[in-house]
């Protein structure tokens, strides 16, 4: 049983996977935290209730294996280094968090003997795009990304654009490929060709009512067009790859990024 304290979970993501958690078997929920409603106890009828605290350093680290950070791009460093030196493996879902506090995050699991697993977008589907876009990436001379999610989204391009734009890259520079052909010289209004990523590969984020999250992967050719593209209509579609992060970050060591390398191993 793989005992696991969220903080972030009172919020719509948190919920919907606070209900995943409550339905695996193999996974407990041992603690909670959500600064804006401690208080809130979280019952449910195979567990004792679980009552929402408003910091995870009030968390009694003995009784956990894994934290699961869903909280604010302001927070989740400070969160995840509380529970790493206090012995938790940590899964970070909160998007926003740099490659440099990555970086020290990770050093600071590797020498606990930790894991920590960053997983910019938890659905699977969203996983298997980026596996199709890597191998799409060898062959089109030009890519675009279009990340779009909803109004109150405060990142952009979001953490999945971002992952994307790296791995493309990679892929790309490895079969090598030169930056996508782009004469734009007039630019009428700031921002309209989106920002530009690693191997100038350019990225646009939307953001609108009605939208969870949803990207695109536009490849071109002579003569063709290839779109890969993932939806998320709810927040359930978090839920698998979110239980997979939870059952896999214990065997890891150090910091991994993405559930794509979990998938591939």
């Amino acid at each position: 049983m793989v005992r696991i304290g969220v903080v972030g979970a009172g919020g719509r993501l948190g919920t919907a996977l606070v209900a995943a958690i409550d339905a695996a078997e193999d996974l407990r929920l041992s603690a909670a935290a959500d600064s804006g409603k401690a208080g809130l106890v979280l019952d449910h009828p195979s567990r004792e209730a679980v009552t929402l605290l408003d910091s995870v350093e009030k968390f009694d680290f003995s009784t956990l294996d894994v934290v699961l950070e869903i909280s604010s791009p302001e927070s989740a460093v400070a969160n995840a280094t509380v529970a790493l030196s206090n012995g938790c493996h940590v899964v970070i879902g909160t998007s926003g968090i740099g490659a440099s506090a990555q970086a020290e995050l990770g050093a600071l699991a590797e020498e606990r003997e930790l894991g920590l697993l960053v997983v910019p977008n938890f659905a699977l589907g969203g996983i298997l795009l980026l596996r199709f876009a890597k191998e799409a990436a060898r062959y089109f001379p030009s890519v675009e990304v279009i990340e779009l999610h909803h109004p109150d989204k405060r990142d952009a391009p979001s953490g999945t654009a971002t992952h994307t734009l790296a791995v493309l890259a990679d892929a790309r520079e490895a079969a090598g490929m030169a930056e996508p052909p782009d004469a734009t010289d007039m630019v009428g209004l700031e921002g309209s060709r989106g920002g530009v990523g690693p191997g100038g590969i350019h990225v646009h984020s939307v953001r609108l009512s009605g939208l969870v999250a949803h990207e695109e992967i536009l490849f071109g050719g002579p003569g063709e067009q290839l779109t890969l593209r993932h939806d998320s209509f709810d927040r359930t579609s978090f839920a698998a790859g979110a239980l997979l992060a939870l059952r896999s970050v214990c065997r890891l060591r150090g910091l991994t990024v993405g559930l794509d390398a979990l998938i591939q191993q």
